[in-house]
């Protein structure tokens, strides 16, 4: 009783907060109410993308991993450091320059409006279909769990998971739809406070449980006992293997982080450059510090239960058996939080997606911005109402981390290639863009869903032929079957590219394309970016080098 009611406390705080500090902003208009006004400072976005990032899926699928593969998993999380340098230094000030609501807004200018709208649509399906329904259902089982939802309702597992779906979405849509990015920014900067302090609580004690009390006595236990799963450079046949750091994760990381709407619309909401970039460059410091919080856990869990549970449970079982029990409803509204943020987030960034790529464009071009915002806002909710339907149709939230990853490679390396290219060149035209898009997609849908499950099959069946049963032999043969699907991203961004710039070549546009400065916001960058963007690099390669065997 004491960790719900100390849990609806919590909540209720943050809603109030932010309540009270989105009160002043206009948002009757775009920018008030997709862009907070143009008004987030550095603190603000930098707590508001490490919350939008950091959900259910990250904290239970990482742990999860790092507890099948150990330490190699951290590239998800440390390699996103660099990519937020990238970002701060050569992307924003030109989002900032155009005076960007969205991402897509730019390929209009770029390339043409069709290029827009298939491109919002992309995100617009990935979102609804596999990113929204991921959150709920992942956060919704990790609720369930902690509170004991079954047994407090007296109802089933299947049906306590649908409950918390419901309660979930609806109180995550009226944040999202109804207060605009500033509500969702505030609530974010907020959980950030509560997330970072929990996230670390866990392993603290998780060290103390498998070191008799003590922290140091833990991690040299730790250090000891899994020797060989503190390695940075993965193996071929593991999650994260270390070449892969030099193919697609690069590129996955650099479209979550620098072209992603979900994401870069808090950057897009900075009261000027300088603000953005330290926004920016504060969270990737902090970034680096994920794994203490979405890696060891999976690593002390793997010990505390010596290998003999679920991947999937470890971090929830680790939970339950380390955490003290006052502490437990504490944690609980702040993983609630994160799961706030994440699903608010990506349906905010849906409504703006839809109001101004879409409804403005395409259905009422003569809208004023109020009635662009409302029925951005009646989108929003249809949208939230689709993706709580879909949730409970996902069967398991196992192995979701990588799950998300691989599926959301039919939409991620075709935007991020027209983006780039559409930057670095100056002629390449409208049909490039489009032929790369579909021609991306729908090669990596061939090879991910198609042919890879296709060979990998048959390399299984014959080994289970065999009668091999071992998991990790099982694992290597399955990667030899088939390329890892980081390495086909990178092999479809490097084709769609050459495609592009052939096209480009033969059938250039009339006119050179020439980015125009909308004087919204003060493009001066922030005066160390470039100093303090190459001590964040040196420090995730020094990271590396000091955990690689």
């Amino acid at each position: 009783m004491i960790g719900i009611l100390s849990f609806v406390g919590f909540t209720a705080l943050v809603g109030l907060i932010a309540y009270l500090a989105t009160r002043k902003t206009d948002e009757k208009t775009s920018d008030g109410y997709f862009l907070a006004g143009r008004s987030l400072t550095a603190g603000v976005i930098a707590g508001s993308l490490l919350l939008t990032n950091l959900s259910t899926e990250q904290i239970v699928g990482l742990n999860g991993s790092a507890y099948k593969d150990g330490l190699s998993v951290m590239a998800w999380e440390t390699l996103a450091a660099i990519t937020m340098v990238v970002t701060a230094i050569f992307l924003l000030p030109r989002y900032l320059k155009g005076g960007l609501t969205t991402v897509p807004q730019f390929l209009a200018k770029r390339f043409d409006v069709a290029t827009k709208t298939i491109t919002s649509g992309l995100f617009l399906t990935g979102y609804v279909v596999v990113l929204l329904p991921v959150i709920l259902y992942s956060g919704s089982v990790a609720i369930s769990g902690m509170f004991n939802i079954p047994e407090l309702l007296n109802v089933s597992d299947k049906t306590s998971v649908i409950i918390c779906i419901w309660g979930i979405g609806v109180i995550g849509s009226i944040y999202a739809v109804f207060g605009g990015l500033k509500a969702v920014a505030v609530s974010d900067s907020i959980n950030a406070v509560g997330l970072l302090i929990g996230g670390i609580l866990i392993p603290v004690f998780g060290l103390m449980a498998i070191g008799d009390g003590s922290v140091i006595e833990g991690l040299e236990s730790l250090s000891a006992n899994q020797a060989e799963r503190l390695d940075s450079t993965g193996e071929f046949w593991q999650e994260v293997p270390f070449v892969t750091l030099f193919t697609g994760m690069m590129l996955v990381q650099l479209f979550y982080w620098g072209t992603n709407q979900q994401i870069i619309q808090r950057a897009l909401g900075a009261k000027n450059l300088a603000e953005g970039q330290k926004g920016l460059l504060l969270a990737a410091f902090i970034k680096i510090l994920g794994p203490v919080i979405l890696v060891l856990p999976g690593m002390i869990a793997y010990q505390y239960f010596n290998g003999e549970i679920a991947s999937n449970m470890a971090y929830g079982e680790l939970v339950r058996a380390v955490l003290p029990k006052p502490l437990v409803g504490f944690f609980a509204a702040v993983l609630f939080g994160a799961i706030l943020s994440s699903f608010n987030s990506v349906l905010n960034s849906s409504v703006t997606l839809f109001g101004l790529d879409i409804y403005k464009q395409h259905i009422n071009k003569e809208a004023s911005e109020r009635t662009v915002v409302k029925y951005g806002k009646v989108f929003g909710v249809c949208l939230a109402l689709a993706a709580m339907f879909i949730a409970p149709l996902i069967d398991s939230a196992g192995s979701i981390f990588d799950y998300l990853q691989e599926v959301n490679g039919i939409y991620n390396i075709p935007i991020l290639t027209i983006i780039v290219v559409g930057y670095l060149t100056k002629r390449v035209p409208a049909i490039a863009a489009k032929i790369a898009i579909f021609l991306g997609s729908g090669l990596y849908i061939v090879s991910q869903f198609i042919i890879g499950p296709n060979r990998v099959g048959t390399a299984l069946e014959a080994a289970a032929a065999k009668g091999i049963t071992d998991e990790t032999t099982l694992r290597i043969i399955e990667a030899e079957a088939y390329p890892h699907y980081l390495h086909i991203m990178a092999i479809l961004f490097l084709l769609n590219v050459a495609i592009m710039l052939i096209i480009g070549y033969f059938k250039p546009r009339s006119e050179a394309y020439v980015q125009e400065y909308t004087k919204q916001v003060e493009i001066t960058p922030y005066k160390y970016v470039k100093q303090v963007g190459l001590v964040i690099c040196l420090v995730v390669v020094a990271i590396y080098v000091m955990f690689a065997k």
